[in-house]
C-alpha cells in the first residue's frame, strides 16, 4: 500500500434498497455509461414492473461488475441529480459511510482516472465474464488527503469543468446558428452562381489509408496525427487518438492534408459527420478528405455539408454496414455560391471563432487530465 493511501473498504457500505412499492418509474430509471455517467435508459420496457430495480440516492455511487465487455472500461457514477434514481438489479450501489472523511465527489474523481480503469480490469475475475465484485471495490487503495484539501481539489477540477461545458454550449450555439443561416442563404437566388458537383468545387478528394497494424515501426514513436471516421462528430480537429510514423505513411495508402482540410465519415453514416482540421493530419479509408485553395471556401462547404448532407447519407448502401462511396459523394450537385458576396464572410468568422473554442477545449481538457493524474 502506497504512502498515505487507504483501503476503500474503510470509508464506504454496501446497499441494497429496492423500488418494491414502484413509486419511482421509467422516467427515473437510468443505465450507467463507460463514461461515468448516469444516462437516460434505452431498454425495451414494455411490461416491465419496476419494484426489483434498484435505488440510488442522491450522492450515492452505482455501478457494473461485469466489465468484460465495456473496452476495458468500468461503468461506474455518482448520483448528482439531487433526487432518487433507479438503476437495474445487475448494479452494485454504496455509499459513504462518512463524508466528513471522504468526499463522494473526490472519490468520483479517483474513479475517473484511467489507471482505475487498468485497475479494475486487472483484478476482475470470473470464467464466464469478468467481475470486478464488491471485495475487490473494498480494496481498493487511494490517498485520502485531509477533507479541506480534498475540497479544494474538487472545487479547481469543478471550475475547469464548468469552463469546458461552456465552452461547449458556445460551439453548439456557434454550430446550429450556421446551419440556420446557411438554410436560410440557400433559398437567397443572388447568393449563387449555378450548379457545381462537389468534384469541381473541391481543389483536391481523396480517402485515407490504414498503415500495417503489425509493423510496430509504422506505428511506434509516431508523430502524424492519424484520424478515424469515428472521430468525425460535426467538430473541430485539434488533434487525433492516434499517430503514424514516417515509414508507416510511405509504406501506405495514407496520405497527408494540410490544415483547413474538411473530413467526412464514410462508413456507418446513418447522418452526415463532417469535420475540418485545424492541423496537417492523416486518416483512414472510411473518411473521405477534401482540400481547398481558399479558407473561406471551406467553411463554406463545411457548413453545406453539415445542413444538406443527410441528402448524400441517404444514399448510403450495403448490407451489414451502410457506407458512401468517394464515386457518390463527389458526384453530388450543389449550388455554387458567389465566394466572393459579403454574408460569406459570416462562415469564416464563426468558423475562426470554433476554431479557436476547439483549441481553448483542448487544453482544458489538458489540465483536467493533470488533476486527476496528481491526486
Amino acid at each position: 500500500m502506497g504512502l498515505n493511501y487507504k483501503k476503500l473498504g474503510g470509508y464506504i457500505r454496501q446497499i441494497d434498497l429496492r423500488n418494491k412499492d414502484a413509486s419511482l418509474g421509467e422516467e427515473n430509471l437510468y443505465g450507467i455509461s463507460v463514461t461515468k455517467e448516469f444516462i437516460i435508459s434505452h431498454a425495451n420496457l414494455v411490461g416491465v414492473t419496476f419494484d426489483s430495480y434498484k435505488v440510488v440516492a442522491p450522492r450515492q455511487f452505482a455501478y457494473i461488475p461485469d466489465t468484460s465487455r465495456r473496452g476495458d472500461k468500468i461503468a461506474i457514477s455518482l448520483n448528482a441529480f439531487g433526487e432518487d434514481i433507479i438503476v437495474s438489479s445487475i448494479c452494485s450501489v454504496f455509499e459513504i459511510v462518512d463524508e466528513n472523511q471522504l468526499l463522494p465527489e473526490y472519490l468520483m474523481l479517483w474513479f475517473m482516472r484511467p489507471e482505475f480503469d487498468r485497475y479494475a480490469r486487472f483484478m476482475s475475475n470470473g470464467s464466464a465474464r469478468e467481475v470486478f465484485d464488491w471485495d475487490c471495490m473494498c480494496g481498493v487503495e487511494l490517498p485520502v488527503p485531509p477533507i479541506s484539501e480534498q475540497r479544494k481539489i474538487v472545487h479547481d477540477y469543478q471550475v475547469i469543468t464548468d469552463r469546458i461545458a461552456l465552452l461547449r454550449k458556445m460551439n453548439e450555439n456557434l454550430f446550429q446558428t450556421a446551419k440556420a443561416y446557411m438554410a436560410n442563404l440557400y433559398e437567397t437566388d443572388d447568393a449563387w452562381e449555378s450548379k457545381i458537383t462537389i468534384d469541381d468545387y473541391c481543389h483536391n478528394i481523396a480517402s485515407g489509408g490504414t498503415p500495417n497494424r503489425s509493423e510496430n515501426g509504422y506505428w511506434e514513436n509516431a508523430t502524424i496525427p492519424w484520424l478515424k471516421n469515428g472521430e468525425i462528430k460535426n467538430n473541430v480537429i485539434v488533434d487525433t487518438d492516434e499517430y503514424i510514423s514516417k515509414i508507416g505513411l510511405e509504406n501506405s495508402s495514407a496520405r497527408l492534408f494540410p490544415a483547413y482540410s474538411i473530413h467526412m465519415a464514410m462508413y456507418c453514416v446513418s447522418e452526415i459527420q463532417v469535420a475540418i482540421s485545424c492541423i496537417p493530419l492523416t486518416t483512414n479509408q472510411a473518411v473521405l478528405n477534401f482540400e481547398f485553395d481558399r479558407f473561406r471556401e471551406a467553411c463554406f462547404f463545411y457548413y453545406l455539408l453539415a445542413t444538406y448532407g443527410d441528402e448524400i447519407t441517404s444514399n448510403a448502401n450495403g448490407s451489414a454496414q451502410q457506407n458512401l462511396s468517394k464515386e457518390l459523394i463527389t458526384a453530388f450537385v450543389l449550388k455554387k455560391p458567389r465566394i466572393e458576396k459579403e454574408y460569406f464572410t459570416y462562415f469564416e468568422k464563426n468558423l475562426s471563432f470554433r476554431i479557436s473554442i476547439a483549441k481553448e477545449l483542448a487544453s482544458m481538457q489538458t489540465c483536467a487530465d493533470l488533476v486527476l493524474t496528481h491526486l
